[in-house]
């Protein structure tokens, strides 16, 4: 299927999509393993923001939240995502993104933001013992807990919402540039 994905998919009017991708959702909806290959299909470049936070940090996720806090960790994230200058690119960002007003307003200014939506029951057999991720999350707070209080905002910022609930990555990267396409 991915062949004739690169054959037909994402176009419009008979050229390519020009503008960045921005993926984002819950920890383990798929961000970073969906884009990479959407931007494979597409030709564009890929970029992986939680990455970008380490390699800045010198730290892993997990470590910068152990050590500075939660609210510490969701200001980096903020700077580092508002500062992401790219063209042609797919942007899988962290599951806290949306919390940093200047990140979402500029990952919104430089793309199209698409929420991958998965239900909590799939993300819980996903995830298993996510401490390890370094997920942005309060002391005693639930996936659960954090699965309903981000949704709003996932709602709110994005330009488009994709249900990847159920679906294998190529069904995925199918259904993301249909709805891409269809939105412009």
């Amino acid at each position: 299927m991915i062949a004739s994905l690169s054959d037909g998919i994402c176009k419009k009017k008979g050229k390519f999509l020009l503008d960045n991708i921005i993926l984002i959702g819950m920890p383990g909806c798929g961000k970073s393993t969906i884009g990479i290959v959407l931007a494979k299909v597409l030709g564009f470049h890929f970029l992986d923001t939680d990455l970008l936070i380490q390699a800045q940090e010198g730290r892993l996720l997990h470590e910068i939240l152990e050590q500075d806090g939660v609210e510490a960790f969701n200001e980096i994230e903020n700077r580092v995502n508002a500062s992401i200058q790219s063209n042609r690119t797919v942007i899988a960002t962290g599951g806290s993104v949306i919390y940093g007003k200047e990140a979402m307003e500029h990952l919104k200014s430089i793309g199209k933001v698409v929420y991958l939506r998965v239900p909590l029951d799939e993300l819980e057999i996903r995830l298993g013992d996510f401490a390890q991720r370094g997920v942005s999350m309060k002391d005693g707070q639930t996936l659960e807990g954090l699965f309903e209080e981000r949704k709003p905002y996932y709602e709110q910022h994005a330009h488009l919402t994709v249900d990847v609930g159920g679906l294998d990555i190529r069904e995925a990267v199918g259904l993301i540039c249909e709805k891409y396409e269809d939105d412009i």
